[in-house]
């Protein structure tokens, strides 16, 4: 604001200016008062705050964001990473729900699931909806699973009690104390004939709302810290991993990040937030041996892929050689990310040769807390191993990998997606047997997406499968279902309209497909219906002048 002037215009142009901002003020209190009883009992800083957003409000904006994060670019489905992080992030939800953190009604309608972001920043984040994004360049920070599940704790804390639809609550709340101080000012202006009075009672008025709704923000940074800290211990992890986390964050915030770490800004270290959680770990024995060698392939697979710069690649692709004295650890990474670097370079000879290198670290795994994770260990390289040869045109040898890797386990995601892509090159690579190859692929993928029906990549894959299977409703129908599961309504109905233009069906098969596509059609119809009557009600609402309730999303 520009300073004021003591001229008798100026105080004029302030008086009138007062009269609009009580109006304003005076329709912003006229709300309907809540009834005492639920003035008397003021809610927890973790309750639900359904008066300032509800669970339904939320949800529903969260879905809109994701169709947003979906359409982005940096958005990644990365089968092996997503899956590791996903085993950080489930075991946090079901403890949250073991201990009574998330309500049963907001349970059912929030989505507790998390996404990766292809960016080298250091950042986690808690969105609407129960949706957590976690960037590559944090996972390639974290220097053990238990560092990284103290963040995934912590953004699950937010969610869980239901941070950010308080946080819409208290802005509103934080705005009229601001206001009602900036009215005082200018009545001060009026009355008196020294402008630098109402200057100051101006500035403090701005002052105390901004610090009140800093004061909110702390409130919630402590609490999340406090719940997380207990996720950790009851999920398996060691909560030692929070202050290990916190001390990694601060030596970064002493120096000049240059933007590479917005967690520090979105959830800033205080000496309290620091000094506790390290309190908190002095009487705690420490937790059961983290995956240290699982997540140094993780974190060596996060940098590879966090840039597609070949300046960066090539850096990850002929590293400087590790002593032998270097951790296991250490040594076992590099090898990992230099193969998959020389890969992503079309360097075939120089990824297999690193990546025989890293096998025989893993050969190295004795007995004792690292053996744990040989078996994993083992499985990321023979995965490895798949993908360098698809890169390679070998698509038969990464076939013949990822089965034997199914045998006896065919939950695995990465493996299931890896052997859809070998499918895909083997039918392309001979079109007279594409259906013969693709059919068995297609059944596969038919099952998984009956479990997995939100799995967008799974849904690609079965539709491009089906259309060298010779199964164009399936084919066409899949598309759509990758569509919606995406977020995209208007994709997904366009697609399915599609499937019933086709042909009529010569088979029952087709008449089966038909039925489905007729069913999925009406309810996405339907759904598509809901959204515009709620988007019409709440531009409704706003052209009304509807301050307290319609005002929150703004």
């Amino acid at each position: 604001m520009p300073p004021l002037t003591s001229s008798r215009g100026e105080n004029w142009f302030l008086w009138g200016r007062s009269r609009v901002l009580c109006g304003l003020l005076a329709a912003a209190l006229a709300t309907p008062a809540a009834p005492l009883a639920a003035q008397v009992n003021l809610p927890a800083l973790g309750d639900a705050g359904a008066e300032d957003l509800s669970v339904g409000q939320e949800r529903r904006l969260g879905e809109q964001i994701m169709r947003e994060v979906f359409r982005d670019p940096a958005y990644l489905d990365d089968p092996v990473l997503l899956e590791y992080v996903q085993s950080i992030w489930r075991p946090l939800v079901a403890e949250a729900r073991r201990r009574g953190d998330i309500e049963p009604g907001v349970d059912r309608q929030l989505s507790w699931d998390t996404f990766l972001v292809r960016d080298r920043s250091v950042n986690a984040f808690a969105l609407p909806g129960g949706w957590v994004g976690v960037h590559l360049g944090l996972i390639s920070l974290t220097g053990s699973a238990d560092e990284l599940a103290s963040v995934m704790a912590h953004e699950l804390s937010h969610v869980s009690q239901r941070h950010i639809a308080r946080s819409v609550g208290n802005a509103q709340r934080v705005s009229l104390l601001g206001l009602g101080a900036m009215i005082l000012g200018i009545l001060a202006a009026g009355r008196s004939s020294n402008p630098d009075v109402a200057s100051a009672a101006i500035a403090g008025g701005q002052a105390a709302a901004q610090q009140g709704q800093l004061n909110f923000s702390r409130d919630m940074e402590r609490e999340a810290d406090r719940i997380g800290f207990g996720l950790l211990r009851g999920a398996g992890f060691d909560p030692r991993g929070m202050s290990a986390m916190f001390e990694k964050l601060d030596a970064a915030n002493r120096i000049n990040d240059g933007s590479a770490f917005p967690y520090l800004r979105s959830h800033p270290l205080t000496v309290e937030r620091t000094s506790e959680a390290r309190s908190r770990t002095l009487l705690e024995a420490g937790g059961p041996p983290g995956s240290t060698l699982l997540h140094a392939l993780m974190q060596a697979r996060a940098r590879v892929l966090m840039d597609d710069a070949v300046d960066h690649l090539r850096r990850l692709a002929a590293p400087q050689a590790l002593p032998e004295s270097a951790p296991l650890a250490d040594r076992l990474a590099q090898g990992y990310a230099a193969a998959l670097a020389n890969s992503r370079l079309r360097q075939a000879a120089a990824a297999e040769r690193w990546l025989a290198e890293a096998r025989g670290l893993a050969g190295r795994i004795s007995a004792g807390p690292a053996q744990t994770w040989a078996h994993a260990v083992g499985m990321v390289l023979t995965l490895a191993e798949a993908e360098l040869r698809l890169a390679a045109g070998q698509a038969q040898q990464a076939a013949a990998l990822v089965t034997a890797l199914s045998e006896g386990d065919d939950s695995s995601r990465p493996a299931r997606m890896l052997a859809a892509d070998a499918a895909w090159a083997m039918a392309h690579a001979t079109p007279a047997a594409a259906a013969a190859i693709a059919r068995p692929m297609v059944e596969s993928l038919q099952t998984w997406v009956a479990v997995r029906p939100r799995d967008a990549l799974a849904w690609r894959h079965l539709a491009e499968l089906s259309t060298l299977a010779g199964l164009p409703l399936r084919a066409i129908r899949a598309a759509g279902e990758e569509r919606y599961a995406l977020g995209d309504l208007g994709g997904a109905i366009d697609r399915l309209r599609a499937a019933r233009r086709q042909p009529a069906p010569a088979g029952s098969q087709d008449f089966i497909e038909l039925s489905i596509i007729d069913a999925r059609l009406r309810d996405i119809e339907g759904q598509r219906r809901q959204l515009e009557q709620e988007a019409r009600a709440a531009r409704g609402g706003r052209q009304d002048g509807g301050e307290g309730r319609g005002g929150e999303g703004r």
